[in-house]
């Protein structure tokens, strides 16, 4: 990728899209979507090549800030009810569940434009019509300090301690 490339992009200027892609695991399964009208083959970092489905979404990027909750919104047509299916099981069991978004400029397919940005999902709900998705890094902010607590289950000793 060259940078006239890109600044042709973000000036939208010339005939480049910028794909966003996600890749939903949940359980052992993998959902490939696309925000497109068509399906697109592309090649993962990994040098997979793969089929995104086409799909009515729109994906919301997570700020850029210091707040230390970035997360990524996105919104998923449920009209054939697959997408609930799949949301209903990450629900119910969030630490299995994990969201890739990657992004693809139209012309060069061949590996995604930027580094892939890996969230756990944290919550969401669906309608007849669609599903809303929040997923999102550790927020290391509400993260104890030091991790790994001595407590008495753990460490019998401690009670002896004066």
């Amino acid at each position: 990728m060259t940078i006239p490339t890109l600044n042709r992009l973000y000036a939208s200027g010339g005939s480049e899209i910028l794909f966003n892609t996600l890749q939903i695991t949940v359980g052992g399964q993998e959902y490939w979507l696309v925000e497109n009208f068509e399906d697109i083959t592309a090649v993962t970092e990994s040098g997979a090549s793969v089929t995104f489905q086409a799909a009515a979404m729109a994906v919301a990027l997570p700020a850029r800030n210091s707040d230390g909750t970035q997360d990524l919104k996105f919104a998923v047509s449920n009209i054939d009810g697959v997408v609930s299916t799949a949301i209903r099981k990450a629900l119910s069991n969030l630490n299995d569940a994990k969201l890739i978004m990657r992004q693809y400029i139209s012309t060069q397919l061949n590996a995604p434009a930027s580094p892939p940005i890996v969230l756990q999902i944290k919550d969401g709900y669906w309608k007849a019509t669609e599903v809303q998705i929040t997923a999102g890094f550790l927020n290391i902010l509400k993260t104890a300090w030091p991790r790994y607590r001595y407590t008495l289950p753990g460490f019998p000793g401690l009670r002896y301690l004066q």
